[in-house]
């Protein structure tokens, strides 16, 4: 009788230690879903459609644009453009550039944050390079686009008053070896308006 309880209390503490090590590896994508969610924590919205709303032309904010890359990434990572003038509603389009400086192909997976972090629930983004795993071949140099919008409720929310400008922020960080990726670079996009160098 001993035995058969101690076989099952074991099972059941083998089975919270598995669960307990399940959790903490998707403790980072349950809180970065989380995160694009809510937008806490300056997090963007993904956007599944744009908005384009005529009357908000007298509307202007500046977008900056930001760029890190981790040290164990290979690679030079920049903004193609420091920053643009976008009309809040409108659908924009940045591009960042990427260039593999090893000798050998490297995937990358960006994360990505706006500040202030209060204005992240209102920035929309359509398509990005982040949403997938990028690689590059040796010495390779791409494009990589982001397509976004401020969300028109920026306007109504009094919180908002003081924000002129948000800054879109990217870091690189190298995947794990053996990660496929599944980039989508190849597609076309038009190219951005009131872009500034």
């Amino acid at each position: 009788m001993s035995n058969h309880k101690n076989r099952k209390t074991g099972f059941v503490l083998g089975g919270l230690v598995i669960a307990m090590i399940g959790l903490s590896f998707a403790s980072v994508p349950l809180y970065r879903l989380f995160c694009q969610v809510t937008g806490f924590g300056g997090t963007p919205q993904r956007a599944v459609d744009n908005v384009n709303h005529p009357d908000l032309a007298s509307r202007f904010l500046t977008i900056r644009f930001n760029a890190d890359t981790d040290s164990t990434l290979a690679w030079k990572f920049a903004p193609a453009q420091s920053h643009m003038r976008v009309v809040i509603g409108e659908t924009e389009l940045a591009f960042y550039q990427a260039t593999n400086l090893a000798d050998q192909a490297i995937t990358g997976q960006a994360t990505f944050n706006v500040t202030p972090d209060k204005a992240g629930r209102y920035f929309y983004k359509i398509a990005c390079f982040c949403f997938d795993q990028q690689t590059l071949h040796a010495h390779q140099s791409v494009d990589m686009p982001v397509s976004f919008y401020i969300d028109p409720e920026f306007l109504n929310d009094p919180d908002m008053v003081d924000v002129k400008t948000i800054t879109l922020s990217y870091t690189f960080f190298r995947a794990p070896d053996g990660a496929q990726s599944t980039s989508k670079l190849s597609q076309p996009l038009t190219p951005a308006k009131e872009v500034y160098p």
